[in-house]
């Protein structure tokens, strides 16, 4: 994996990516439905920003996080909602210009954190590093749901190794946040990159495994299609079940969506 100039150049790029899509559209057009039920494309956008303002909190300021937190325990079910609900309902030229400014905000937070230090958040918390991985896999999936709303179909880059790097390393957090023990051992992963290169985590010897098209894997692990629609293999009980659970994202397991 990159070091952390490495990852924030790709999160940086990974917003760029997004931010090209949704720069040239009409006010009206942010008002169009995506994939996720009740979500329009300002919604997306406006999650992300909202998302970006609590991750640079996290990166400077735990007390100030620790608050955050708190308001978020006392109403579990709303506070991710609200945020995108009233993002949303600001003009879109200023909830863009939010959203760029707080990426960037991310960035320069995330590089003065200190090598080592542990940032609060939602779920465990994670070294800047980590951080910017997550950012970057919600940045991804929230613009595979606008992609969805403009009929655009993005092609895959490296950058989509983050992504399933990080869905690896929560393989027993979404185990957990679903009130099952999680299994023993590790599984051996064996992705295809978008380039035909293999991407491997976990041991070569390994009695369970999942294979497939890394753009699947990470479909599947940010709940962006069934698992139904997607080439991938499971070998093993454990494994099988983890490709039913699996979540790369912090917060409560989500609906998921439904075949086809």
């Amino acid at each position: 994996m990159p070091d952390l100039s490495g990852l924030l150049a790709d999160l940086a790029a990974e917003g760029d990516s997004l931010d090209a899509l949704v720069a040239p559209l009409p006010a009206a057009r942010w008002a169009a439905p995506t994939p996720a039920e009740g979500w329009t494309i300002a919604h997306q956008i406006a999650h992300l920003a909202w998302t970006d303002d609590q991750a640079a909190v996290a990166a400077t300021d735990a007390p100030g996080f620790a608050k955050l937190l708190e308001a978020a325990l006392a109403d579990p079910g709303d506070y991710v909602e609200a945020g995108a609900r009233e993002g949303a309902a600001d003009d879109p030229a200023r909830l863009l210009a939010r959203w760029r400014d707080g990426r960037r905000r991310v960035v320069d937070a995330l590089a003065a954190v200190p090598a080592g230090e542990r940032l609060p958040w939602f779920g465990p918390p994670m070294s800047a590093a980590s951080m910017a991985t997550a950012r970057l896999m919600e940045t991804w999936a929230h613009g595979e749901d606008v992609a969805g709303a403009l009929g655009v179909r993005r092609a895959p880059t490296g950058r989509l190794r983050h992504v399933a790097h990080i869905s690896v390393r929560t393989r027993d957090f979404a185990f957990r946040n679903r009130g099952l023990e999680p299994p023993d051992g590790e599984f051996r992963v064996v992705l295809e990159g978008p380039d035909g290169d293999a991407w491997t985590w976990g041991p070569a010897d390994a009695r369970q495994s999942v294979t497939g098209p890394a753009l699947d894997f990470c479909l599947a692990v940010t709940q962006r299609r069934n698992r139904a629609d997607l080439a991938l293999v499971a070998t093993g009980p454990d494994a099988d079940r983890w490709l039913d659970v699996a979540q790369a994202f912090a917060g409560p397991p989500g609906p998921g969506r439904a075949p086809g």
